[in-house]
């Protein structure tokens, strides 16, 4: 057909090993500061969801941008700019007021740290503008210095200064302030979902497939993407499901499904995932099989252990 091309398999599995090693290679530069760069992101969201979803944006544009890059290059300040950027610009998107990073001609004074920060990164998002939030993390938390932040941000350091004394006040000033009630959802009960589980826990891979559209995406974030059932069935699915149990939980709001593997230290949690359902199918399927900092989040949430060694991972070394 006209306009429509496709790669050789042959061009496919080159490319794939290619940029599949690269990335490998990446991500065991960047490993001392993934951990960090997640919370980050969370907090500067004001959302584990919201979190994970610019991590993941920040991965994908700071391994496309490096090509960009012809001088040495800070890793450390350019995961912590793209990902601030990346919001940012999500943020104008969404038309939120960025907020104006005003200097003052005053003495720099220093502050007690009386605050309680984990009450502080829970009201940032409440309180603040993206750009204020981005200062205060950046300073206060990841200790990154001015002038770092003033270029990160876009802004000078006296700015940076101002902005920092001018929120801890606020903070200060709201430290009672009572905090937005968590959410009393209850994990949904739908039919499809329901027969996930069953066919899941029951090693039933037939009966699992079914429920999943025929033009299904099935989504294990930063690892692999499969496009319909087809390359779901050879591909993930290609050896059967790894018979671990699978529950339904509230994880941050939303109703997720977690399996859990078995170990001599009681249930450890192998996976977690969620599905969007239409018309009695299952067309979304993602998984954080592969992402570590997500994972270890959503165990201490939830009360269980992260299953560090599952191949072809192994997080108890990193």
């Amino acid at each position: 057909m006209k306009g429509v091309f496709y790669l050789s398999q042959s061009t496919t599995n080159t490319l794939h090993a290619q940029s599949n090693e690269l990335r490998q290679r990446f991500d065991k530069e960047i490993q001392e500061f993934s951990d960090a760069l997640w919370k980050y992101c969370r907090y500067l969201t004001g959302s584990p969801w919201d979190g994970e979803d610019l991590f993941q944006e920040t991965m994908l544009k700071a391994l496309g941008g490096l090509y960009t890059r012809w001088q040495p290059t800070n890793l450390k300040s350019y995961l912590y700019r793209t990902a601030t950027n990346a919001w940012i610009d999500h943020c104008r998107r969404e038309k939120r007021s960025l907020g104006v990073l005003d200097e003052e001609h005053e003495p720099i004074e220093e502050f007690a740290d009386s605050l309680d920060l984990v009450e502080a990164l829970e009201k940032l998002y409440e309180l603040f503008t993206p750009r204020q939030t981005a200062v205060f993390l950046l300073m206060e938390i990841f200790r990154f210095k001015a002038e770092e932040v003033a270029s990160i941000i876009k802004t000078t350091p006296g700015a940076v200064y101002a902005t920092t004394r001018r929120m801890k006040t606020k903070l200060q000033e709201n430290k009672h302030a009572p905090r937005k009630p968590k959410s009393k959802e209850t994990p949904e009960k739908s039919k499809v979902i329901q027969a996930y589980l069953n066919a899941f826990n029951d090693g039933d891979l037939e009966g699992m497939l079914s429920l999943i559209s025929d033009h299904a995406h099935y989504e294990a974030s930063l690892g692999f993407l499969e496009v319909n059932k087809n390359e779901i069935r050879e591909g993930s699915l290609a050896y059967g499901l790894p018979g671990h149990q699978a529950i339904q939980l509230l994880l941050w709001g939303k109703p997720v499904i977690v399996v859990l593997a078995s170990s001599d230290q009681g249930p450890l949690i192998h996976d977690i995932q969620y599905q969007e359902v239409e018309n009695n199918q299952i067309v979304y399927h993602r998984s954080f099989f592969f992402r570590k900092e997500f994972i270890v989040a959503a165990a201490e949430e939830l009360g269980y252990a992260p299953q560090l060694v599952k191949p072809p991972l192994n997080w108890e070394n990193e």
